[in-house]
């Protein structure tokens, strides 16, 4: 009777030890998303503005991307983007199990990443003349797409200062804290900036003032996903 006891609490022993591996391996797959992701949606946008006919990276959203031909690329481009996005804001959630922005950072990295999901649901209507010769009459899902759009650009911003005063009760952080919150000063007058140039000018550089504020966002979530692999000892969830 003692041997079955002493075999039976090995047993959950091990298991418990492998349960704990288990997920550690899954936290850090989650929180490899948060580098996959951001990085595609740089190189696809990249590509795609630089190859693609009658199309001008520098004066054109990277929505308009989903017309046209090859539209589709871009469109899952951003459900692609926006499902790594969303996974790794669970792996967030698992590492940051207490203190300053341990709820809301998942949250707001939560809801950039399904944004990018709902932009590829929805998709935006014709601007700036393209594709050519289509119609640029409002619709519902053009109004939604847009939407989505401020939404995403809100949430980040948010998360940067959120992550800013979260890292400002570490000494060894500071670093972190003053680029918070430049990338999220960047990112909110790269929105502004955009929306003053597009509706004033009807045009101009909106293509490249738009990419500054995505790339800008997209590198920063992706070195905070670097930044929390890169530590020796991750926090998992509580048995």
């Amino acid at each position: 009777m003692t041997s079955l006891s002493y075999g039976t609490g090995e047993k959950r022993t091990q298991t418990s030890a492998q349960s704990v591996g288990e997920r550690s391996v899954i936290t850090r797959l989650l929180l490899a998303c948060g580098v996959i992701g951001p990085l595609l949606n740089i190189v696809v946008i990249l590509i795609l503005g630089a190859t693609r006919p009658h199309y001008n990276a520098w004066q054109m959203p990277d929505s308009n991307l989903e017309l046209g031909a090859g539209g589709w690329i871009q469109i899952a481009n951003y459900i692609l983007t926006g499902a790594l996005v969303f996974a790794f804001s669970i792996g967030l959630r698992r590492v940051l199990r207490a203190g300053r922005g341990s709820t809301w950072m998942p949250i707001l990295l939560g809801i950039y990443g399904l944004t990018f999901i709902g932009a590829g649901i929805f998709v935006t209507d014709p601007v700036l003349g393209y594709p050519l010769g289509a119609s640029s009459a409002l619709t519902i899902h053009g109004i939604l797409h847009d939407l989505f759009g401020q939404l995403q650009f809100s949430s980040l911003v948010v998360a940067c200062f959120v992550l800013a005063r979260r890292d400002a009760a570490d000494a060894a952080e500071r670093g972190w804290v003053w680029y918070s919150v430049a990338t999220g000063l960047l990112v909110a007058a790269s929105d502004v900036v955009f929306a003053l140039t597009f509706k004033l000018l009807n045009g101009g550089p909106v293509g490249l003032i738009e990419r500054i504020g995505i790339i800008v966002g997209c590198i920063w979530i992706a070195l905070l996903a670097i930044r929390l692999m890169s530590k020796k000892a991750p926090r998992l969830p509580a048995e």
